[in-house]
């Protein structure tokens, strides 16, 4: 019982880890301001199209990690509750 809690405690902190660092990969990319007095062209709007896309999968894939980081710490007290009873 003690080796499948550490397992969903290691599992827990390794996903918590995982779901940070995506948070904070969709956080470094920044877009390039664009000024009022410039002419968007169709390169333009694909670049900025194409890091809208690559945050949003990097919010899902960290969304993702921390569904996972809960799960495992929540089935981790499960277990836990279950072996004191």
């Amino acid at each position: 019982m003690t080796i499948l809690i550490t397992i969903l405690d290691a599992f827990g902190l390794v996903t918590a880890a995982a779901a940070a660092w995506f948070w904070y990969l969709s956080g470094t990319r920044r877009l390039r301001r664009v000024s009022r007095f410039e002419e968007l062209d169709h390169s333009d709007l694909n670049r900025i199209v194409t890091a809208f896309n690559r945050a949003s999968i990097l919010n899902r894939q960290a969304a993702k990690a921390a569904a996972a980081s809960a799960a495992a710490l929540a089935l981790r007290f499960a277990v836990d509750l279950g072996a004191r009873v």
